[in-house]
């Protein structure tokens, strides 16, 4: 390694690469530097990650996994609310059969009717509203102290309580109480991922394994390209078991379900994080400020330093119309799912089981693959992008036809497959994506953001859809909508995310923020 000295100093071109140059600002060639913003020295990191403290940390992802009451809630509220409507064929008075389909069925609603469907699609909508206010307000306030250690715990008892309320419903006249139920139960859950998720790069940068390759990059036993790429495979195997995990745990409550005709019971793991993560408060929080109005500040400076972090902001704003994409598919699916198979509970349980196996193959089957071929995070991510971006296509086929498009029990068979295979990677690879690109220390705060990108995006997709299927009747119509959304986001992503210098970049504006490194 070459050693900066006499009048020698670093800079920075348009480009965020790293030039020494002398007193006479002629360039000097140096071989490499430490000085390339590659590790942000954050304070209080506080101790390496144990064993068991990170086995807490999967295990909550298996409690937490979507499936067993959170995941048949949305069932048990379209099936509620098409027992309460009406045929728009046949008018009020004819309650809607086995064989009306949900855009069909129409619900008092204001000073009108809306449809089954739409109403759906309206509950979805308000949740992730709500969501992006939560993540706005105290998102950024988790970074502070302790607080979004004891967040992550009560809004996981909130989403214990409401998911176990909503199985007590049974009658069609409280379809509407069974709608309250699952947006509780679907925001406090958005916001336990969130807030869990935010837990992960500070663990994947403290593991003993990362904490040894920053210490051999120190010496200038390891150039920047292969520490990074390393440290990189470490957050991508955090990341991967952590969503095998997940779909572990929900393969377990479907098992049950199937033995027990409904499933009774959640992880109780959930609480394991409280209990066995180490103490690493973030800093104090500032003199005179507000958990609930500290967010609001951090973002306006965030949004207001876009130019420091072109790359991290720029994935944050296509990921969040590609989750809005692919979220909005996955409810549209669903409700053409529930019409296919009349609302069964036990045969939603085998399609969410098959997309639950192929899922745990799948992301242990993707983690192999970029091991062995040390691929970088980006290019596996694209490749399951190129999977969001055929399923709202499928459907868009059964506009025309009804040969195929979402028609046929078959296709909600492979499609629940197709999912698992590529979708649950789809999620350790943005995740870690996300933490390349988070600015070391900032953590809840970005994840905040990503979570509006992710969990609480669907604010566009679900009104534009409720309003085409009010308009046409037809569930299928909205799939273009849903296509052109993921195709043009996945491109965004594909060619305008440089990885490599946004994590620079996110380095460079931790230090600057922090006032750890001052380069003269």
């Amino acid at each position: 390694m070459n050693n900066l000295e006499g009048n020698n100093h670093l800079i920075y071109d348009e480009d965020n690469v790293a030039k020494l140059k002398d007193s006479s600002n002629n360039e000097v060639h140096v071989e490499e530097t430490h000085n390339v913003p590659v590790i942000a020295t954050v304070d209080n990191e506080g101790p390496i990650v144990t064993s068991k403290e990170l086995w807490a940390y999967y295990l909550y992802y298996n409690g937490d996994n979507g499936v067993g009451p959170l995941g048949y809630s949305m069932t048990l509220f379209q099936s509620l609310a098409t027992g309460a409507a009406f045929d728009a064929t046949l008018g009020p008075g004819h309650p809607c059969s086995a064989s009306t389909p949900s855009s069909a069925c129409l619900l008092p609603w204001g000073k009108g009717t809306k449809s089954v469907s739409s109403v759906v699609l309206v509950a979805n909508g308000v949740s992730f509203a709500v969501m992006t206010a939560l993540f706005t307000t105290i998102g950024s306030a988790a970074d502070y102290g302790s607080f979004g250690r004891w967040l992550l715990f009560v809004l996981t008892v909130i989403c214990w309580a409401a998911q176990f309320a909503s199985m007590s419903l049974t009658s069609p006249d409280r379809w509407g109480l069974a709608m309250a139920l699952f947006m509780i139960g679907f925001i406090s859950y958005g916001a336990t991922l969130v807030f869990y998720a935010a837990l992960f790069p500070r663990l994947a940068r403290n593991t003993a394994h990362a904490r040894a390759l920053r210490e051999k990059y120190e010496r200038g036993e390891l150039s920047a390209e292969v520490y990074e790429k390393e440290e990189s495979l470490e957050k991508n195997r955090i990341s991967n078991i952590s969503t095998h995990q997940c779909v572990l745990g929900g393969n377990w409550c479907m098992v049950v379900y199937v033995f027990f005709d409904f499933v009774t019971f959640r992880s109780l793991k959930g609480k394991n994080p409280v209990i066995f993560q180490q103490r690493r408060p973030g800093p104090k929080l500032p003199k005179g400020e507000s958990y609930l109005t500290i967010g609001w500040k951090q973002i306006w400076e965030a949004f207001k330093q876009y130019k420091k972090l072109p790359y991290t902001f720029i994935y944050l704003f296509a990921f969040f119309l590609l989750a809005d994409g692919l979220n909005t598919t996955g409810t549209l699916v669903s409700i053409c799912q529930n019409d296919k198979f009349q609302f069964s509970f036990l045969q939603n349980t085998y399609l969410g089981l098959a997309q639950a196996i192929t899922s745990t193959l799948s992301t242990f089957g993707f983690w192999y693959i970029q091991r062995y071929w040390k691929i970088n995070t980006k290019p596996m991510f694209v490749v399951t992008n190129v999977v969001t971006i055929l399923i709202p296509l499928w459907g868009m086929l059964g506009i025309w036809t009804s040969k195929i498009g979402f028609h046929n029990a078959w296709e909600f068979w492979a499609y629940n497959v197709v999912f698992g295979l590529f979708q649950a990677p789809y999620y350790a690879f943005s995740q870690t994506m996300m933490a390349e690109l988070t600015p070391p220390g900032f953590d809840n705060m970005y994840f905040g953001l990503f979570g509006l990108s992710n969990r609480a995006s669907s604010m566009i997709g679900p009104n534009v859809i409720q309003a085409i299927i009010d308009n046409t009747q037809n569930n299928w119509q909205g799939f273009p909508f849903l296509f052109a959304l993921c195709t043009s986001a996945s491109l965004v992503i594909w060619f305008g995310v440089d990885v490599q210098k946004g994590r620079r970049d996110a380095v460079r504006f931790s230090d600057e923020q922090r006032k750890v490194v001052k380069i003269v």
